[in-house]
């Protein structure tokens, strides 16, 4: 016998407590690993090599900072993460005022090519950057930036697909009698944008600035084709050649690791709460 559409109602209702437990249940049990793995790992980068060996899950039996002072005096990793911060102010500077910006342009106003302008970009989305690393290559080698941090920053402001396509459904979402009451005030499209759009957007911007922010920081491939001098390095290849020798580096590597977490953690605690209004800013319209 069917049921009424009152009926399924009533069991669908009855139906969701379960899942909202179960679904809670698991993301406490994930979240309670993924902190576990990251107090080890703290841990583990203030014990020696011998201690590591033996007391692998526990805390340390003598917390020393030896780790530390090998890698950052003896071995010149604090260069290494200069060249990732600098690194990643460049590439993420130039993302987004190249795709907020295009993205202003192709939501406020019509022109022939919108549409196609548009479908290149919503394609881009499905080709990742490395597919076209041959030709990439032989460019930046051509215009002489192989091996410079700013060749490759400006690979990562090219990965604008995402960016693009959030920064655009917002835009169209902003009422466009709040800047044309500014054009008949007389201020200019690049004053509209910096003085109006800019800080009424500034949820979107922090989405996209921590979204690539990670991307960017984490990044190995890029930077292991594309930084192949010693000086130019970033600090993921640098943990990679302690991955290479690892029962030998493996306290080096719980150090650096760590060194590489504090910045993302910082960044994520202190723009956490712009995430989810970025993401969700101009999905509705009244």
């Amino acid at each position: 016998m069917n049921s009424t559409p009152a009926q399924r109602e009533r069991n669908a209702r009855k139906r969701t407590p379960v899942w909202e437990f179960v679904v809670s249940i698991i993301l406490v049990i994930y979240t309670f690993i993924t902190l576990y793995l990251l107090l080890s790992t703290v841990m583990n980068s203030f014990k020696t090599r011998k201690d590591l060996v033996s007391n692998i899950l526990g805390f340390p039996r003598s917390f020393t900072w030896e780790n530390y002072r090998t890698i950052i005096v003896d071995e010149g990793f604090f260069q290494f993460f200069l060249n990732s911060i600098i690194l990643e102010i460049l590439g993420l500077s130039l993302l987004i005022a190249f795709s907020s910006m295009a993205a202003y342009g192709m939501a406020q106003y019509q022109f022939k090519v919108k549409n196609a302008l548009m479908t290149y970009f919503m394609i881009g989305l499905m080709f990742p950057l490395q597919l076209g690393i041959l030709p990439i290559y032989m460019i930046l080698k051509t215009l002489h930036l192989v091996n410079t941090l700013f060749g490759l920053a400006l690979l990562y402001a090219a990965n604008m697909s995402f960016p693009l396509f959030v920064f655009y459904n917002f835009f169209k979402a902003v009422p466009e009698a709040l800047i044309e009451s500014a054009r008949i005030d007389g201020a200019g499209e690049r004053q509209i944008f910096f003085t109006i759009i800019v800080p009424i957007s500034k949820p979107v911007f922090s989405t996209i600035a921590i979204l690539n922010f990670v991307t960017i920081w984490n990044d190995f491939y890029l930077p292991l084709v594309f930084l192949t001098k010693a000086q130019v390095r970033t600090m993921t290849l640098e943990i990679y050649s302690y991955m290479q020798n690892f029962l030998r580096n493996w306290n080096k590597i719980f150090a650096a690791v760590t060194i590489a977490l504090l910045p993302i953690i910082i960044v994520y605690f202190v723009f956490s709460e712009q995430i989810v209004a970025g993401l969700t800013g101009g999905a509705v319209k009244e």
